[in-house]
């Protein structure tokens, strides 16, 4: 399992990091388990690639925001950050909050971004999105 999540990481940073382009685009993404979202975000860290935000960035889509040095971020007005607890399927299927997932979310996020979730109670299952001039007021607005 943990081969084939190593694998799904170095997939998904070959398909995120492109050499003929300095900048990564994110929009409609939807985000998804946070350990391959992890691996392909140091990956694009590390190929020094600028980060603009245009439209939405869900879930571990967010982690972005913490992993991404703050100054190689650009949001647009399209951008929108949805942020909610972690979680994992129960015997049925059903979502279960993971409180070591959302630990390791918060841990994962810059001071900011802790403070505008803490503010509104904080993650949990229902989204809480980040847009506009709050979005703004924490990252550089591309130009």
């Amino acid at each position: 399992m943990r081969l084939g999540a190593a694998l799904l990481g170095a997939v998904m940073a070959a398909l995120m990091v492109s050499s003929a382009s300095a900048t990564k685009r994110i929009s409609g993404d939807v985000g998804g388990q946070i350990g391959p979202y992890l691996e392909s975000l140091v990956a694009l860290r590390s190929s020094g690639e600028r980060v603009v935000i245009d439209g939405a960035c869900l879930s571990a889509c967010t982690m972005v925001l913490g992993v991404i040095p703050r100054d190689r971020i650009c949001v647009t007005s399209r951008a929108r950050l949805g942020f909610h607890a972690a979680w994992h399927p129960d015997d049925s299927g059903r979502p279960i909050v993971s409180r070591g997932g959302t630990q390791l979310l918060m841990e994962v996020y810059p001071a900011a971004v802790r403070r505008w979730i803490a503010r509104r109670g904080g993650l949990n299952q229902r989204m809480m999105y980040l847009s506009g001039r709050e979005l703004a007021s924490m990252y550089p607005v591309c130009h």
